[in-house]
């Protein structure tokens, strides 16, 4: 009874401290990326199968006339499956309240439209400061492994806006970078995120072993409401 009281103070703990944002798609046409070297500069955080999860920080903002919602950053999902459905989830804390937005871009859609084209550009100029020779040895290792199948990638654009309001000056003049982790989740026969596939098998065991206890509390009801009145008659004679 102990353990099941801490679980659920867990569960509810783990409910109030975190806030969950996701989109979901159906990735497009086999696209391979460019065999130059135009993706890398780009210096983006990248997604995969093979590497589902990256913990970062996103800056975010109070919205404006100009940001409505916040400030935009990208991240590259490559090596996924055409026509395979996914689901990119961003977590953070409920301490930090941010908005999200997410929205999965083309590269054809992406070069075809200036303002994405702008914003994926600044967005990058804006990394070359920020990273050092480390951190963009890094974002290398997470490129993902030429596979044999057709494959194709997408850019993730994200925005964060500042959903807090505080009596602190500081707060209020800058809003700190929000901790998140990204996850890239692939569907099982585009039905349900292969992430919940333990819980669904830990379900369909308790499903089947409350089948098999029903049938045996059954059965033994029927015997015991057969026997019960042949033991009366016996007792009467």
């Amino acid at each position: 009874m102990a353990n099941m009281r801490l679980f659920l103070w867990a569960l509810l703990v783990y409910s109030a401290v975190a806030n969950v944002e996701k989109t979901i798609f159906v990735a497009p046409a086999a696209e391979p990326p460019p065999k130059d070297a135009s993706i890398d500069s780009l210096l983006l955080t990248r997604l995969s199968e093979q590497h589902p999860f990256v913990r970062t920080f996103l800056n975010a903002s109070f919205p404006t006339a100009d940001s409505p919602k916040g400030v935009e950053a990208w991240l590259l999902l490559e090596g996924i499956r055409p026509r395979r459905r996914y689901e990119v989830r961003i977590c953070w804390l409920a301490t930090q309240p941010t908005s999200f937005w997410l929205y999965t871009q083309t590269v054809d859609r992406v070069f075809e439209t200036p303002e994405l084209l702008t914003s994926l550009s600044a967005y990058s100029y804006a990394r070359r400061g920020q990273l050092g020779a480390q951190d963009q040895k890094s974002l290398q290792l997470r490129k993902a492994d030429p596979v044999a199948t057709d494959s194709t990638f997408l850019f993730l654009q994200i925005f964060a806006a500042a959903d807090y309001f505080s009596l602190n000056e500081t707060l209020m003049a800058m809003v700190p970078p929000v901790a998140v982790d990204v996850i890239l989740d692939p569907y099982i026969f585009n039905v349900f995120p292969k992430s919940l596939l333990p819980t669904g098998l830990y379900l369909l065991l308790i499903a089947t072993g409350a089948w098999f206890l029903s049938g045996w509390i059954s059965h033994l009801l029927a015997v015991t409401s057969v026997g019960g009145p042949g033991e009366e008659t016996k007792k009467a004679k």
